[in-house]
C-alpha cells in the first residue's frame, strides 16, 4: 500500500469516527433537547450527518452512485428545516394583548 492510499485510509477512518461521535451527540440532543427548536436543529444536523456518511461511503468505495441520493437528502433536509422553522414561528408568535379601555373619569353629579 502506497503512502497516499494510507493517508486516504487514515483520513476516511477519522471521518467515519467523527461522524459516529457526532451521531451519538445528536441522539443525546434529540433525547434531552429542552425545547422544540433544539430538536428541530438536531433533525437538520441528522440529515447533514447522513449525507456525510454517504459521502464517506462513496469515497471509500470510489463510486459516485450516492451523489444524487446525497443531493435529494440535502434538499429534503433543507425543506424540512424551513417547514419546522415556519411551524415554530407561527406557534411562538406573541399573542395580541387585549387591553381594557381606559376608564373615563366619572363626573360627579
Amino acid at each position: 500500500m502506497s503512502a497516499p492510499e494510507t493517508v486516504d485510509q487514515v483520513l476516511l477512518t477519522a471521518a467515519v469516527v467523527v461522524i459516529i461521535i457526532a451521531g451519538a451527540a445528536l441522539l443525546a440532543r434529540i433525547w434531552r433537547g429542552p425545547s422544540m427548536l433544539d430538536r428541530a436543529i438536531s433533525l437538520d444536523v441528522c440529515a447533514a450527518l447522513i449525507i456525510a456518511g454517504l459521502g464517506a461511503k462513496s469515497a471509500v468505495a470510489r463510486d459516485p452512485f450516492y451523489f444524487p441520493i446525497m443531493l435529494v437528502l440535502a434538499f429534503l433536509g433543507f425543506t424540512g428545516s424551513v417547514g419546522i422553522a415556519r411551524f415554530i414561528a407561527v406557534r411562538d408568535r406573541p399573542r395580541k394583548v387585549v387591553r381594557d379601555r381606559p376608564r373615563t373619569e366619572e363626573k360627579p353629579e
